[in-house]
C-alpha cells in the first residue's frame, strides 16, 4: 500500500467522514484480512458498511461475506458501531 493511501486510511479511521468510499473499503479489507492490524470481523463489517453507504460497489458483497462468518450479535454490534461512527463524525 502506498504511503498516500495509508495516510487516507488513517484519516478516515480518525473520523474524516468526507473520505471516499474506497478508503473505507480499504479499512474493511485491512481488518478482514489482518493486514497491518489484528483481524477483526466486527471492524471489517463496520468499514464495509460505511464504504457501501459511500457508494463503493464491492463493499456490500464483502460485507455479506464477512457477515456469513459472524454471529448475529457480532453483526448487530458492527451495525451499531457504523451508526455511532456516522453520528460522531
Amino acid at each position: 500500500m502506498a504511503r498516500f493511501e495509508v495516510n487516507e486510511v488513517n484519516l478516515a479511521a480518525m473520523g474524516m467522514q468526507s473520505a471516499p468510499g474506497d478508503v473505507f473499503f480499504q479499512l474493511g479489507m485491512m481488518y478482514s484480512t489482518g493486514r497491518n492490524v489484528s483481524t477483526d470481523l466486527v471492524e471489517a463489517h463496520k468499514w464495509f458498511n460505511l464504504a457501501a453507504a459511500k457508494g463503493n460497489r464491492d463493499a456490500a458483497r464483502y460485507r455479506q461475506e464477512v457477515a456469513s462468518e459472524m454471529t448475529s450479535a457480532d453483526v448487530a454490534a458492527a451495525q451499531r458501531e457504523a451508526r455511532e461512527w456516522l453520528r460522531t463524525h
